[in-house]
């Protein structure tokens, strides 16, 4: 598996780079977007890692460009240190398939590769080409946490469906609401012995 890392940290790079080589990937580098880029057409990588914050071209504009070369084959895996909603959001409409917050930790980012690598095979597999329902919403991966929540007995919050398909919170979150929206899922309230009660989800 080839792995595109781009990032204009020096230090992550390298960091990456050896993680790919643990688990038997092979990472190719850019410094930036544009390089990215330009990478992405001529390497032909089986999922890219973007970082949000770079200068010249940031996450959001690199990821857009690299989904008007390829519409929605390859996962996009989204570095970064915000972690609110809206800008998750903004991603994954742009084309992105999930994230990794920093600091990278080997285990987080490896498991979180095989997850989206596994969603890209189901694409394949099922010929779907990602976009269901609302921008941002790919087929394959609401497969993933359709299929989670089915072997449950009990109804789940987002931290718990979050570690159990190992996908970022955000693009856990943004799933559910649109399954919620949709009548596929509903929310309980379940108001435990203290403290705020927590919204549960559960397929109907």
């Amino acid at each position: 598996m080839k792995i595109l890392v781009i990032d204009d940290n020096e230090d992550i790079r390298f960091t990456i780079n050896e993680i790919c080589k643990y688990a038997g990937w092979t990472a190719v580098l850019a410094i930036d977007g544009y390089e990215g880029v330009e990478l992405f057409k001529s390497e032909n990588p089986d999922l890219v890692l973007v970082d949000y914050h770079m200068p010249k071209l940031d996450g959001m504009e690199t990821v857009e460009q690299i989904r008007n070369i390829d519409s929605e084959n390859v996962p996009i895996i989204v570095l970064t240190v915000d972690e609110r909603q809206e800008v998750a959001d903004q991603f994954l409409i742009l084309g992105a398939t999930d994230f990794a917050l920093k600091p990278i930790k080997a285990p987080d980012l490896i498991a979180r590769i095989k997850v989206n690598l596994r969603i890209a095979q189901l694409l394949k597999m099922e010929s779907d080409q990602g976009e269901d329902y609302v921008k941002g919403i790919r087929g394959a991966t609401r497969k993933i946490i359709i299929e989670y929540m089915q072997k449950q007995d009990e109804p789940l919050t987002i931290e718990e469906i979050t570690a159990g398909v190992e996908l970022a919170y955000q693009t856990v979150h943004r799933y559910l609401m649109n399954m919620v929206k949709s009548g596929t899922v509903i929310t309980i309230n379940d108001y435990g012995k203290v403290g705020r009660p927590k919204n549960k989800y559960k397929l109907v």
